[in-house]
């Protein structure tokens, strides 16, 4: 038995109407998306100190940011001491295998205690780290104030 066929292509002009509204509807969606989202979070103030001609390193790093509480944030997430030496352990086998070494980099604010570095520093030798490096901003220099000659 055969049926009979009633579809047909489509072959009239498309109407621009409804792509235009869908489009703008995914629009004010995507512009609007960061702002309707509440991202929480603990705010740690990165207030790096300044210095001028540090070297850096060509070691792999890894990022630890500190908190003015004393607060251990690594990979954007807030970790205990243990957890911590437990990762820098395995990153810093994970380089040594590769004839890399590890190097910590220290995010603190000018008025984390120097026991709280002091503290972390221990902890990354203990996990095998060699070098550490507290990350600083460069100095702004001052702009030069521009004087007009009088005519």
């Amino acid at each position: 038995m055969r049926f009979a066929r009633h579809a047909r292509i489509f072959r009239g002009q498309l109407d621009a109407a409804p792509f235009a509204g869908v489009f703008f509807l995914v629009l004010i969606f995507l512009t609007f998306h960061s702002q309707l989202v509440f991202t929480p979070g603990v705010k740690v103030q990165l207030d790096l100190p300044e210095a001028n001609g540090l070297p850096g390193t060509g070691n792999p790093t890894a990022v630890v940011a500190v908190a003015r509480s004393g607060q251990l944030y690594y990979e954007n997430q807030s970790i205990a001491e243990p957890e911590l030496k437990l990762r820098l352990q395995a990153l810093a086998e994970k380089a040594r295998l590769r004839g890399a070494q590890l190097t910590l980099v220290v995010l603190a604010d000018k008025s984390v205690p120097n026991d709280t570095l002091v503290r972390l520093a221990e902890l990354a030798r203990q996990a095998g780290i060699q070098e550490l490096l507290q990350a600083t901003r460069p100095r702004l220099a001052p702009q030069p104030t521009t004087t007009s000659a009088a005519p």
